[in-house]
């Protein structure tokens, strides 16, 4: 997903969410509903959430400087797990909190119709949405399933707006269920069990979300594939008798960052381990768009003391792109 389409999913997000929520306050307001006023506030955080990303994908473009070397790019990161904090403190914690009180002390629900039409409206802009952001995760996933591309990706915003809006469409869904179970049976508590079960589903997408972008905050690796690439191009130089190891991590989205540990062969010039390494970092950028920096620690076989096969050698050069 390229950057303008990532913003304007999210902007399609925003906008949907913003819609809703105001719509979904004024029948809680009319009707006394509970489960429409945890839909209202799930609405506000959604639409919270989307100003979020849209700040931190401001902030991820911001240039290096001496300060961060690398550049802002963890700064999606850092925000999407805001988000995922503010959807279960906020989001979940009042949805069940309303629920229970509504459930304790249980009131009638007026003007039924007014949450209908309300609830067909939300799940209009919501589908609408879901929709966006369904065609441009389709783009990008290929031929990948729903879970591998999620595990395999390193840009949150390419599945969260999608999760959200599918816990949107389930919340409201849930929301409508609860208000036919209060007209059909006149048991008004099924109005609070409806918003404890909103506030769960937002707690159980709120700690899926923290899980994905954690080890992306931390520093986490580039994926396997990404990982055995790399190696491939390495390997495959005449100069290069072993590749020891590949440590990579994401520094953004589309900003990896790889550090190549190899052995040379004995009898390379310095010209020669100039000229290799200029063309490895050549076509592993060229084939490995998303490697921006490559830092080769290098050692030569004829420095190998014959005493120590399988380890190390500690003198070594290292050269960076």
């Amino acid at each position: 997903m390229s950057e303008s389409n990532s913003k304007t999913v999210v902007l399609a997000a925003l906008t949907g969410n913003l819609l809703i929520a105001i719509s979904k306050f004024i029948a809680a307001a009319f009707t006394g509903s509970t489960a429409m006023l945890a839909e209202g506030i799930h609405s506000v955080i959604d639409t919270g959430n989307q100003a979020l990303l849209l700040y931190g994908m401001g902030r991820a473009k911001k240039p290096p400087d001496a300060k961060y070397p690398f550049g802002y790019g963890k700064e999606i990161y850092f925000w999407s797990f805001m988000v995922a904090v503010l959807l279960f403190t906020l989001g979940a914690g009042i949805s069940i909190y309303e629920g229970v009180e509504k459930v304790l002390h249980p009131h009638a629900i007026a003007h039924p119709l007014i949450n209908y039409g309300v609830l067909g409206l939300a799940v209009l802009f919501e589908g609408t949405s879901w929709l966006i952001a369904a065609k441009e995760f389709r783009r990008v996933k290929g031929s990948w399933g729903v879970l591998e591309a999620v595990r395999r990706g390193k840009d949150p915003n390419k599945f969260l707006v999608l999760f959200e809006d599918t816990a949107a469409i389930a919340g409201l869904l849930l929301a409508a269920v609860g208000l036919v179970l209060v007209q059909t049976t006149g048991i008004e508590i099924f109005d609070g069990l409806a918003s404890i079960g909103i506030g769960c589903i937002l707690a159980f997408s709120s700690v899926w979300l923290a899980v994905e972008t954690k080890g992306l905050l931390l520093g986490e690796a580039a994926n396997k594939y990404l990982v055995q690439q790399i190696e491939n191009i390495v390997s495959r130089h005449a100069s290069v008798a072993r590749v020891n190891e590949v440590p990579t991590m994401h520094i953004g989205p589309e900003y990896v960052l790889a550090n190549i540990s190899l052995r040379f062969k004995a009898g390379l010039s310095g010209e020669e381990l100039q000229n290799a390494i200029a063309d490895m970092d050549r076509e592993i950028k060229t084939e490995c768009p998303t490697v921006k920096r490559i830092f080769i620690e290098a050692e030569h076989e004829a420095d190998k003391a014959p005493s120590h096969a399988d380890e190390p050698d500690t003198h070594k050069d290292e050269i960076s792109d």
